[in-house]
């Protein structure tokens, strides 16, 4: 990795899709057409977002909890864009 990546931090506060969603537009100052949704999610972390980029999520009791079923498919698609690229970082613990 070379320069200073930008960093999305989500600590266990953010405990629905959206509220994650939200952190990720704003920290990762994703693109005014970003549309909250998986699909839209793998296209701007794959594409849109200059790197080097890095995820990091504390998925805490009450936010899996309170993400529910959510919970998997939004961790699986930032792996999913992870393994698309290299300059990706997602580290998800919890």
């Amino acid at each position: 990795m070379s320069g200073w990546p930008r960093v999305a931090r989500l600590d266990g506060r953010q405990r629905t899709k959206a509220a994650v969603m939200r952190k990720l537009r704003r920290d990762l100052r994703l693109p005014r057409h970003f549309g909250g949704n998986l699909d839209a999610l793998f296209d701007s972390l794959t594409t849109d977002v200059g790197g080097p980029v890095r995820v990091s999520w504390h998925v805490t009791k009450g936010a899996a909890a309170g993400l529910g079923d959510d919970l998997a498919p939004l961790r699986r698609t930032m792996e999913e864009a992870a393994a698309e690229r290299p300059d990706l970082e997602v580290a998800i613990r919890g």
